[in-house]
């Protein structure tokens, strides 16, 4: 989020940011509109209030020469109703002026590459060679359904549509991958926290979910609380309206929650198996940051990330999304995608984002420097990663022609010790 001040200095740079990102610039024409009303309405109110400061001096020394105040005590009444209408219209503009500000997106780095979709995005580095089979490929959900590890129509009959229910290996393999994911991070120097999966509305302000995505996210208007879209959300806003130590920085959190998502507008995509759930697992990497060196961590981060599916040896990708394709929060934000066999193509396991200080200035989380003075801290995160997306490339990349799957042996110790998934008789 900017401040008033910067948008107001700055409406070329904002309106090339939107342009590049492909969204409408209206938004900047409205928040010129606003901001004009507002300070005229500030200049109509700031006269009113010293005539009524003088009228009020006036009254007392009138009192004191014992002098009649009726005519002057109602015209004081009328100047106070006009600034008390003033101050209505006032706070209504402020309102106004707020939600605009928090609809404004992140400008983009300039490293980020310029495109209008995801076709425009960058492929950075590729890791690993994508298996030949000899036999034709099947997809998760086939194979899941054959083994009885996970069942997509009890999900349906108890919660409806895009729900799973993992079952017997398959929720060992979902936990075990749970672990083994936070314990490879933790080794990295990561610091594990398990936040609520419900969050306030300040929360989902504070990191760019609100107020724009609104649509996308499980409210539950009686209590005014949002199901996590992402760890992202409660781990971010720890420090919220906090004032931490240059000394403390970089601070590395490592966090599983359930996931929650709508997925407005996603119909007929990638809907069908564990791809685009409306619950679904992740383990997430959350970074605050001093702003020198957040590009530095923003590498670190992917880096770490990775190393999940090297160690899995699965095949993957590194994308440096365009300016078309980026969050709304971000300044940069790579893609790492894997691969999987039965689509012939790489699928998003993780997104690691570079905010700088745009959520720090929504959350109001900032470092307090050697000198005394305080900023505001520059936040980052990614997936690291998607558990069942992992599930999906794990079960497609380790397929077998009977229709068995293998279980890496990095992943063995998490999952009992077993090698192989097979058919129950």
């Amino acid at each position: 989020m900017f401040d008033l001040k910067f948008v107001r200095e700055n409406i070329s740079l904002l309106k090339k940011s939107l342009e590049k990102r492909g969204e409408d610039t209206k938004i900047l024409e409205l928040f010129l509109k606003v901001d004009k009303e507002r300070r005229e309405l500030l200049k109509e109110t700031e006269p009113l209030k010293k005539k009524r400061n003088e009228l009020s001096k006036e009254i007392g020394l009138m009192k004191m020469r014992g002098e009649g105040r009726e005519g002057i005590l109602e015209e004081v009444k009328e100047v106070s109703r006009k600034i008390k209408e003033k101050e209505a219209f006032l706070e209504e503009k402020e309102k106004e002026i707020k939600d605009i500000l928090l609809r404004i997106p992140n400008i983009p780095h300039s490293s980020v590459p310029y495109g209008k979709t995801s076709k425009d995005n960058k492929v950075v580095r590729e890791w690993g060679k994508p298996k030949k089979f000899q036999f034709p490929p099947k997809h998760h959900w086939e194979i899941c359904e054959n083994l009885g590890i996970v069942d997509f129509k009890r999900a349906s009959k108890i919660s409806g549509s895009r729900f799973s229910v993992y079952w017997r290996e398959g929720a060992l393999l979902a936990r075990g991958l749970i672990q083994f994911m936070i314990d490879v991070h933790l080794k990295q120097g990561y610091e594990e926290v398990y936040p609520p999966f419900l969050v306030n509305r300040s929360s989902m302000i504070g990191t760019g979910q609100l107020p724009k995505f609104e649509e996308e996210m499980f409210h539950i208007n009686s209590d005014d609380l949002f199901l996590v879209p992402t760890a992202e959300v409660p781990v971010t806003n720890l420090y919220r309206d906090e004032i931490l130590e240059e000394k403390e920085l970089p601070i590395n959190l490592v966090s599983y929650t359930a996931c929650f998502r709508r997925e407005a507008g996603s119909y007929g995509k990638d809907v069908r198996g564990l791809t685009r759930q409306h619950q679904f697992d992740k383990v997430e990497l959350v970074k605050f940051v001093h702003p020198s060196s957040s590009y530095e961590e923003l590498e670190i981060l992917v880096k770490d990330a990775a190393e999940i599916l090297q160690l899995l040896e699965l095949p993957y990708r590194v994308v440096s999304l365009c300016t078309g394709d980026i969050g709304f929060s971000a300044s940069k934000c790579y893609d790492i995608e894997v691969w999987v066999p039965s689509d012939r193509k790489y699928l998003e396991i993780s997104s690691c984002s570079n905010f700088e200080d745009f959520q720090a200035r929504r959350a109001n989380i900032r470092f307090r420097e050697m000198q005394g003075k305080t900023r505001f801290v520059h936040t980052l995160n990614g997936s690291g990663l998607a558990v069942g997306r992992t599930i999906i490339a794990l079960i497609e990349n380790y397929q077998q022609e009977d229709g068995s799957v293998i279980i890496p042996s990095v992943l063995r110790p998490y999952v009992k010790g077993i090698y192989r998934l097979e058919k129950r008789d």
